[in-house]
């Protein structure tokens, strides 16, 4: 079993044990998605940390759309919820990049791909989606390899 699934159901426990709500509530919905990504497809398997890396950062990207939706609708409470909850999945993520880091990154992968203009996008997708991976959001890479190619 993977090291990061033992830290979520390790933690998962002291939540309860602590009635940490929110906490526990959050631990119990990734570990569900976990065990859902887990016996997904033909046969059972056991994820591997990077590939629980990637469910909880769907998670999070879930919460924080959620809130960002509930905020719009004016429902302050639910918006709340969420934001709380994206809180303690960000405690189990890889440091995001900081967008000096980003910048650095695309333009090695740039240079490493030789691609130009716009319509190279993606060739520095390719060879940059597995050094970020779990470390930037999707949109916020493509946003940066789209103003790089078109500079």
């Amino acid at each position: 079993m993977s090291g990061l699934k033992d830290k979520l159901q390790a933690d998962l426990a002291t939540s309860m044990k602590g009635r940490d709500e929110v906490r526990t509530r959050t631990l119990r919905m990734v570990l569900a998605a976990v065990s859902t990504e887990e016996v997904a497809g033909k046969q059972a398997r056991r994820l591997s940390d990077e590939e629980i890396v990637k469910v909880l950062t769907r998670e999070a990207k879930k919460r924080r759309e959620a809130a960002e939706a509930f905020e719009s609708a004016g429902r302050e409470e639910k918006a709340r919820l969420e934001v709380e909850e994206h809180a303690v999945l960000e405690e189990y993520l890889p440091a995001q990049l900081s967008d000096e880091e980003l910048a650095r990154l695309v333009d090695e992968a740039v240079a490493e791909s030789g691609a130009e203009g716009p319509k190279a996008m993606g060739q520095v997708m390719k060879v940059l989606n597995p050094k970020v991976a779990g470390r930037a959001e999707g949109g916020r890479v493509a946003s940066a390899v789209r103003a790089r190619l078109s500079a």
